[in-house]
């Protein structure tokens, strides 16, 4: 009897293994180890550079060399990127990665909103979660690192920037609280379900708009205030998770799409004396100057969307992005599509060099861009030295479906896996139905 139980043991081992196949093994990789030299590529240097026939060395996480005459010392790790194209990691400037793991019905998998009007202490950072199926996926994709930021009623949180192969949020964190996210009341009367549900209106939305103005303002002058005190009766969480803004260590997020909530959020950033950026700006092409002449960034959301309004042109989002930089906009590319769960960024840069952007200057808008606009370009966002090596090997042009096919990715300097969750499934159902 104990025989026959012990090769029942056995055989439940066996299929317990066999199941375990068909889920992730993928870990972080380990801290760079000696030297990696990347050799014979096309370098995109991520500023509007582009490089032939060159190399990349890298240590200790870092970039060592570029160019046509960098040394391979002894004992290095070569890469032969021969007809290979070499980028920046991309960025994905905003986005609920690792916060919500999908889109819509499974509540559970959610943790990305608070209730409230004001959830100035909310911190994404620590809410972020390592194990989302999502994060393998953008690797694959060339999306190395990424903006994490909550969402709200109207003061969302605190938002920071985390690189994608990491056991815990500690070891995500790239750049944590590095602004505060506000959501721009809309100005435009509802339609469709969402002004059914709200029935009965009555509600002017101009006003109902400003008088949330007014509660934003009334908000960050009492912090002001707050700080200006010598001694506090107790510490205020919400008033704290905000002074940065007032001594420049943090920027201020504005979702806004509207032309009119995107002046406000400028006549706003100027009254308080913050750094503003824009995220969403589908109509920002319409005050291009404005916006320029403000030094106000913008984070395009979704250009794979139709416009905003009735009478503008079909392809308007796909031409708005080479409108910005004509104007001396400083802007950057995002996706927000629910459903494909941001992997298409580089796709979006695509579209956007078809539609008056050159390539180059389309690569610029999910790399070096995108790292200036969240604070971080002191260390990333282009191939030079001294930056991290956040770097990408592509068999062809990673802007291009048919091109976008990465055979090495490095995130400060280490070898991540390109393994996930749809590969795997991939793998398992052709083996299931004899496919080679």
């Amino acid at each position: 009897m104990q025989k026959k139980y012990s090769k029942l043991f056995i055989a439940s081992l066996a299929l317990l293994s066999v199941t375990a196949r068909a889920q992730e093994t993928i870990y972080p990789t380990a801290a760079q180890k000696g030297t990696t030299v990347i050799t014979h590529a096309t370098i995109h240097i991520g500023n509007g550079t582009v490089l032939n026939d060159a190399s990349i060395s890298f240590e200790n996480g870092k970039i060592t060399g570029v160019g046509n005459n960098v040394t391979i010392p002894t004992g290095a790790t070569v890469v032969d990127a021969t007809g290979k194209q070499v980028y920046p990691g991309f960025i994905l400037p905003s986005s609920d990665l690792g916060l919500r793991e999908i889109s819509s019905g499974v509540r559970g998998s959610n943790d990305y909103q608070e209730i409230g009007e004001n959830n100035a202490n909310i911190r994404a950072i620590v809410a972020y979660n390592t194990d989302s199926k999502n994060i393998a996926v953008l690797r694959e994709n060339g999306i190395l690192l990424a903006g994490v930021a909550p969402q709200g009623d109207l003061i969302e949180g605190a938002a920071s920037v985390v690189q994608l192969d990491a056991w815990n949020y500690e070891d995500a964190a790239y750049k944590t609280d590095n602004g505060i996210y506000i959501n721009m009341p809309s100005f435009m009367p509802r339609r469709g379900r969402a002004a059914f549900m709200a029935r009965p209106t009555g509600v002017d939305p101009v006003k109902a708009g400003l008088d949330k103005i007014e509660t934003i303002k009334k908000f960050f002058t009492d912090a002001k205030a707050y700080y200006q005190e010598k001694t506090h009766i107790g510490n205020n969480l919400r008033f704290e998770a905000v002074r940065g803004l007032y001594d420049g260590r943090q920027k201020l997020y504005v979702r806004a799409n509207e032309v009119k909530q995107i002046l406000l959020a400028i006549d706003l950033g100027k009254s308080l004396g913050f750094k503003v950026v824009i995220v969403g700006g589908s109509e920002a092409y319409q005050i291009a100057s404005i916006l320029a002449d403000n030094n106000i960034a913008v984070i395009l959301d979704n250009e794979h969307a139709l416009p905003t309004m009735e009478d503008d042109d079909i392809d308007q989002p796909y031409k708005t992005p080479a409108m910005l930089y004509k104007a001396g906009v400083l802007f950057a590319l995002n996706d927000t599509h629910d459903q494909s769960r941001f992997r298409n960024l580089a796709f979006n840069a695509g579209t956007a060099a078809t539609y008056g952007l050159d390539k180059e200057q389309a690569l610029t808008a999910i790399t070096l861009n995108a790292a200036k606009i969240l604070g971080i370009d002191n260390i990333t966002g282009s191939i030079e030295v001294g930056k991290d090596a956040n770097i990408l090997v592509s068999n062809g042009d990673a802007l291009d479906m048919r091109g976008n096919v990465f055979t090495k990715t490095f995130i400060q300097g280490r070898d991540v896996s390109l393994d996930n969750k749809q590969k795997q499934l991939y793998e398992r159902y052709k083996f299931k139905y004899g496919i080679k």
